[in-house]
Order: C-alpha cells, then structure tokens, then sequence
C-alpha cells in the first residue's frame, strides 16, 4: 500500500472546513434576504403643513400624509382616514378646522390623556365634540388627546373595544405601538394613505425634557 505524505492529511481536512463555512455563510445570507423581502416596509411620511398649532416655547404640531414606501408592491387600502395621537389639548380646534375643511366634522374614536399620557377616557362618536366636554369637566386632570377616524364604519364599535382596552399602563413595556407615557407610538406604523396629526419637539429643547406636565 503507497505511503501518504502527512502534510495532506494535514491539508485536506482543513480545506473541507473551510468549503463548509463558506456553504454555510451563503445559506445564512440567503435566508436573511429572504426575511427582509417578508418585512413589511414602513409607511413614508410627507409633511403638508409643518405647524398649524403651536404653543409658543415647547411643542408644535404639524399634518402630514403616508406613503406607500418604494419597492412595496401593491396597493393596501388604509384602515384609518385620520389619526392623531397624544397632542395637546390646545390645538383640538385647528386640527378640526383643517380636518372639516376636507371631511366635515368626523366622528370616531377618541381619548384623552393626563399630564403622563395615561388614558382617562374614551369613547366613540363626534370627536371634538366629546372632547371638549371632557376637558371643561377636567380641565385640570386631561392635557392631551387622541382620535382615529376609521374609513369604514363595519367593525367600529370592535375598534373601540380593542384601542380602549389596549391602551392603558398595563401596556406600558410595548412601547412602539401603545405608550403609557405622553410620547405617541410611532406614526410610521399606520398603512399609506392615512392623514395623520403629529406633535414634535420644537428646535432648540433638550430630548430629556420632553416629559412632564405641559406648559
């Protein structure tokens, strides 16, 4: 039987290691492109008018509409015509000046926040309205609001049922869709096509300095 020289006992098993890593580096590159072809890309935001309210030293609040992200196929009809989340109770007649100028007094979902972001009540019908009466009865306790007005009126009431129940302190740890504190969720998280109403931090003020009781 031939002698084998040591040396490519030696080689070849380190050889195939290597071919095999390199398999493998490939199959787990393929299937991370795989995944990221799956997640759903998040909607755009375009700015219509940049401060329709503010308040004069700390927070202004703009309006706005979702795009439907490049490469994202097809079109996916937006469960909410109009969302708003967590603004100031100081802005409520402009935002319903600039959303009866489009659609007439909109009625739907609302909530109101104290001075936490902690949803006090809530309920289903004209928004504004509500809100309003809400906040001369507890002028003190209720700060910021909410409001969603859903595009189809057939599940409603089973939207009300669930956004009332979700957002309370219970949900505090889920952070990017209910918040417990007065930061909103993420607007993004909404399908394109839905006008939105979004309070940001007006330039110049700390990122720490966003908590608190309203000036």
């Amino acid at each position: 039987m031939p002698s084998v020289d040591p040396l490519l006992l030696q080689v070849l098993p380190a050889r195939r290691l290597r071919v095999r890593e390199r398999e493998q580096g490939a199959s787990a590159e393929h299937s991370r492109e795989q995944m990221s072809k799956q997640i759903k890309s998040k909607s755009k935001k375009t700015i219509i008018d940049g401060n329709i309210w503010t308040d004069g030293s700390r927070w202004k609040v703009v309006e706005g509409s979702l795009k439907r992200p490049q490469g994202r196929p097809g079109k996916v009809e937006p469960l909410f015509q109009y969302v708003g989340e967590k603004l100031p109770f100081g802005c409520l007649e402009k935002v319903r000046e600039a959303i009866c100028a489009r659609s007439g007094d909109p009625e739907g979902i609302y909530m109101a926040h104290d001075s936490m972001g902690a949803a006090r009540y809530g309920g289903r019908g004209k928004i504004f309205d509500r809100l309003l009466q809400r906040r001369r009865d507890f002028a003190r306790e209720l700060l910021y609001f909410s409001f969603y007005v859903i595009r189809s009126k057939n599940h409603e009431r089973e939207l009300e049922t669930v956004i009332l129940r979700a957002a309370g302190p219970q949900m505090s740890l889920n952070e990017r869709k209910v918040r417990s504190d007065i930061d909103p969720g993420d607007i993004n998280d909404y399908e394109p096509g839905t006008h939105f109403f979004e309070r940001q931090q007006r330039r110049g003020r700390k990122a720490n300095d966003r908590r608190g009781n309203q000036k």
